[in-house]
C-alpha cells in the first residue's frame, strides 16, 4: 500500500506518505532533508513488515513554508495533530537527527500516541554536539551543505528556490532550542533506543546520559559510523529497529 496526502494543521498543510503493511511506524526526517532523502535506504525493508508513515515538517519536502518560525516544540504538536487526524493512537517512532529530537518530544508530550521510540544522531539539548558544532551551525551557509540536500529539496518542494530560507530557519530553530528537561526524561514512558555513530555529531557521553536518564533505555553505538548512519549503515539499522520494535 502506498498513498500520500496532507493534513491541515492550523494554516499548514502537513504532508505525509504511507507505505507498507503491518503495525504503524512513524518516520521523522533529519533537518534540511526530505522523507525520501532520509529514508530511501531504510524504508523498503521496514515497509515489508510495518506500515511506515513518513511526515515532512514545515518547509521540508512537500510541506510548504509559511510565515512562522520553525521550532521543535511546534513540530511535535504538528505531528501529534497529524497522527490524531489519521486515527493512530499507538505508533512506533524512528527519528533521525532533528527528527530524533521531535521523536523525544512526542514520547514526552504524547505517550498515549507512542508505543516505542528509536532515535539516531539526536540529543535532548544542544549540548549534545558541543560548542564547536554550535559555532559551525551559526555560520552555516547553504553552499556548505552537500549538494544532495538542495537537490532533494528542489525535487519536491512547492517553492524549489526556497532552500536558503529553510537553512536560515533551521539554524534559528537550533539556536533557540532550550532542550527537553532532564526531570521530564526521568519520567519518559515509552521504551527508548538511543543510536548514534562513534564519529557522530552527537557525543557518546551525551547519548549515554540520555540512555541512563530514561526508565527503559537501550544504547547502540555503531562503530566506524558518522551522522549519516541511516544511509551508510541502513542494513544494521533495519536489523536493530525491527528487533527493538518487535520485542
Amino acid at each position: 500500500m502506498r498513498k500520500s496526502g496532507s493534513v491541515r494543521v492550523e494554516n499548514l498543510d502537513l504532508h505525509y506518505d504511507v507505505e507498507g503493511s503491518g503495525p504503524p511506524l512513524l518516520l521523522l526526517h533529519g533537518g534540511f532533508m526530505t522523507a525520501e532523502s532520509s529514508f530511501a535506504k531504510l524504508r523498503p525493508a521496514l515497509a515489508q513488515r510495518r506500515t511506515t508513515i513518513a511526515v515532512e515538517q514545515q518547509a521540508h519536502g512537500h510541506t510548504p513554508n509559511i510565515d512562522r518560525a520553525l521550532s521543535y516544540e511546534r513540530m511535535v504538536e504538528d505531528t501529534a495533530a497529524l497522527l490524531h487526524s489519521l486515527g493512530h493512537t499507538e505508533v512506533d517512532v524512528f527519528g533521525w537527527s532533528d527528527g530524533g529530537i521531535v521523536g523525544l518530544g512526542l514520547g514526552l508530550g504524547y505517550p498515549e500516541l507512542v508505543r516505542k521510540v528509536a532515535i539516531f544522531g539526536a540529543g535532548f539539548n544542544t549540548d549534545a554536539e558541543g560548542p564547536e558544532f554550535k559555532k559551525r551551525m551559526a555560520a552555516l551557509t547553504p553552499g556548505q551543505l552537500p549538494p544532495h540536500f538542495p537537490q532533494a529539496y528542489a525535487k519536491v518542494a512547492p517553492n524549489p528556490r526556497g532552500f536558503p530560507n529553510l537553512v536560515e530557519k533551521v539554524k534559528a530553530m537550533y539556536a533557540a532550542f532550550e532542550g527537553w528537561e532532564r526531570e521530564e526524561l526521568r519520567q519518559f514512558k515509552p521504551p527508548l533506543l538511543v543510536m548514534l555513530g562513534d564519529h557522530d555529531f552527537v557525543s557518546v557521553d551525551h547519548a549515554l546520559e540520555l540512555f541512563r536518564l530514561v526508565p527503559d533505555g537501550r544504547l547502540a553505538v555503531l562503530p566506524g559510523t558518522d551522522h549519516s548512519g541511516p544511509v551508510t549503515r541502513s542494513d544494521w539499522l533495519v536489523s536493530m529497529l525491527l528487533d527493538f520494535f518487535e520485542q
